[in-house]
């Protein structure tokens, strides 16, 4: 099955729901973002996190010390990272314990970190703006794709491109910032009409 992210969640009835349809991760946003999250409250949601979700600290413009600290205070032992720029940044997340989901932007050729899983975004990461699936090359393996998903268009993306998994935001919310509950299950069941 598909492996689904759900990502800048900011309150207990979002977190609830997606937990209840058994997505495979649900993300909470350090960086600078509408969607972003005080440390302690996004620890007292990852609390509540519960089955096989797993909860991910999403983290952009912080050093590796400042990801790792934020990691433990909120209780995270995943961590996707939109600006690692060595395989010794991955080594040093993963020397502290933490699972690393390295995010790039759509064409990137950086090269491989070692990381435990990749994400490939939009042109501007976490702006919900979906990159050329058809014509941009598209990485090897289990990888997560982001970037302007929908209920709507989320099939259609994973059988042009032959992702592994899915990672939406901006495309599950009534307004920017506020998840719904309905887009939510909605953009989950398309997920795994497919499946």
């Amino acid at each position: 099955m598909t492996f689904i992210k759900v990502c800048g969640l900011r309150d207990q009835a979002s977190v609830d729901v997606a937990v209840r349809l058994g997505v495979d991760a649900v993300g909470f946003v350090f960086a600078e973002s509408v969607r972003r999250i005080a440390v302690e409250d996004a620890a007292a949601l990852i609390r509540s996190v519960t089955g096989p979700t797993v909860a991910v600290g999403v983290f952009k413009g912080s050093s590796v010390p400042e990801v790792i600290e934020i990691a433990a205070a909120a209780g995270l032992g995943t961590v996707q990272v939109h600006d690692v720029r060595s395989a010794e940044d991955v080594t040093r997340l993963r020397e502290a314990g933490l699972t690393v989901i390295r995010a790039v932007v759509a064409g990137d050729s950086s090269g491989d970190f070692g990381a435990d899983r990749l994400l490939v975004d939009g042109a501007t990461a976490g702006a919900g703006v979906p990159w050329d699936w058809a014509g941009q090359a598209r990485p090897d393996g289990e990888w997560i794709l982001a970037g302007g998903l929908n209920p709507g268009n989320v099939r259609t993306a994973i059988d042009a491109t032959g992702a592994w998994g899915v990672d939406v935001s901006s495309g599950v919310e009534s307004s920017r910032g506020v998840k719904d509950a309905a887009l939510i299950e909605q953009f989950v069941s398309a997920v795994r009409s497919g499946a």
